[in-house]
């Protein structure tokens, strides 16, 4: 078998599809994107895409190796997120090949579901306390919420206390045992996420996410000390070479890779393996489309240490269309119970519906995320 050519798809609302395909007809789909740079990934998936014309798909790790190391620069979000578009359309190929889904090729699934969450509140949270009730309502049992506006490096107990009066109100509604991720979003600095860390503690959050951006990792010794909240990080990074150090000092409890930046599936299964060795705990991050969750649960149904997954149904960024839209078969996947069951099917285990994939591609989008200042007209973390 070959590769014989490739199509990419730049979706609404944010996303964008890659469809490999082969000279026996078997097709494979990735989805190769970062939020704000679509175009910039798809320049980048066209210049790896020219190693692999003519080449077999199914010598994953070897094309996963070239594309990685045959870089003299490597590395960082754009290039690893082409590379990760590409391993799934791979594995989605190889899957197809075999009949099998691409959890019985990793080794085969050590769970038959896992745990899921809904987003709730928005950019700038709001109204958080009614939409996680009818979160719970409708089957979730963890919910997961921005919890600050944009704060500068010293900011004002008056933001610390807006951020606490609204998550006292998500933990009001839902009572207390459902789990409340509270991410930080990068937008807070080391001085306020101490404080942050230690007032929320009260309300028993699930775990607080990227209390610090992650190039400032080191401070996470400091926050660590400073509560016994769960942190969790991760997103913003791209390898297991980015993670050695994270796991060596020891002060994250759970990792979140990005299937669609941190190279794919090939690269997902070795970091969250990693993980395991150091007792900690993946949630992989998935704001994303249909054929990332699809990539994530794949990956989650071999992994011990993996305990719950992101998905982007309702969230805030998918105006005019959503995750179910470009799937054929919509209850693949079904939320039940706060569960989701591990899709079955060949490959990936979903079917895209190419004819609306090729009809919103002519509508494509310019998605940008928003531009933050302070009051002082600084830029802000957003």
């Amino acid at each position: 078998m070959k590769i014989t050519g490739y199509e990419l798809f730049q979706v609404p609302p944010r996303w964008l599809f890659l469809k490999i395909m082969t000279d026996e007809g078997i097709i494979g789909w990735g989805e190769p994107v970062i939020e704000g740079k679509a175009a910039t990934v798809a320049a980048a998936v066209k210049e790896l895409m020219e190693g692999l014309m003519g080449k077999d798909p199914h010598r994953i790790e070897d094309h996963w190796n070239m594309m990685y190391r045959s870089g003299f620069y490597r590395g960082g979000p754009i290039l690893m997120s082409a590379i990760a578009g590409i391993d799934q359309a791979l594995w989605d190929i190889k899957g197809k090949y075999f009949e099998a889904p691409v959890y019985e090729l990793l080794g085969g699934a050590c769970r038959d579901l896992i745990r899921v969450y809904s987003w709730i509140g928005g950019d700038r949270p709001a109204d958080v306390g009614i939409a996680a009730r009818e979160a719970v309502e409708s089957g979730f049992t963890a919910v997961k919420m921005n919890g600050t506006e944009e704060l500068q490096i010293i900011d004002s107990y008056e933001k610390v206390d807006q951020a606490i009066e609204r998550i006292a109100a998500v933990r009001e509604a839902v009572g207390p045992y459902i789990g409340i991720g509270i991410d930080f979003h990068g937008r807070v600095h080391k001085p306020m996420a101490k404080i942050l860390a230690k007032e929320l503690e009260v309300f028993r959050p699930m775990f607080i996410e990227e209390p610090v951006l992650s190039e400032n990792n080191e401070a996470l010794r400091e926050i660590a000390q400073a509560t016994s909240i769960p942190i969790a990080t991760g997103e913003r990074m791209y390898s297991r070479w980015d993670y050695k150090q994270l796991f060596n000092d020891g002060y994250v409890d759970i990792i979140q890779p990005d299937l669609s930046h941190a190279g794919g599936i090939t690269e997902c299964k070795k970091i969250i393996s990693m993980a395991e060795a150091y007792d900690v705990a993946a949630a992989p991050h998935c704001p994303l489309g249909p054929i990332a969750l699809a990539a994530c649960l794949q990956v989650d149904a071999t992994c011990h240490n993996a305990f719950i997954q992101e998905q982007s149904l309702g969230i805030h960024y998918n105006e005019g269309s959503d995750l179910l839209d470009y799937i054929v078969e919509k209850n693949v996947f079904e939320y039940k119970d706060g569960y989701v069951k591990i899709p079955n099917g060949h490959g990936l285990g979903i079917e895209l519906d190419e004819e609306h994939v090729r009809k919103l591609s002519s509508v494509g989008h310019n998605w940008k995320n928003p531009v933050w200042r302070h009051k002082d007209g600084s830029i802000a973390e957003w």
